[in-house]
């Protein structure tokens, strides 16, 4: 990863990457686990979240049966064009240039 400083682009793009990750690891599966694990505001987290799509990144909402009010959690069915393992090899270099711990 280069160690410029991050563009606006490269940062939204590492962004989504890694709310990609937390999600499919089962680190963070909601909106607030994610504001959480990552300090960002709730309309960012949700944001961030509907932009996995426009990296072909299928996250979907699985509702939990018998609950109402969108109870429930994320999941990545497919990681699309993205290679998960150098995601997670990365994910410190990509914690720092985002500045999360």
């Amino acid at each position: 990863m280069p160690s410029a400083e991050a563009s606006k682009t490269r940062t939204s793009f590492y962004r989504r990457l890694y709310v990609a990750w937390l999600i499919d690891s089962g680190s963070a599966t909601t909106v607030p686990a994610l504001m959480a694990a990552t300090g960002m505001p709730r309309r960012t987290a949700q944001d961030t979240l509907a932009a996995l799509a426009e990296l072909d990144i299928d996250c979907v909402f699985s509702q939990h049966d018998g609950e109402r009010n969108n109870a429930g959690h994320y999941e990545i069915r497919a990681w699309g064009p993205i290679d998960r393992a150098w995601v997670a090899a990365h994910l410190t270099q990509i914690r720092s240039l985002l500045g999360y711990p």
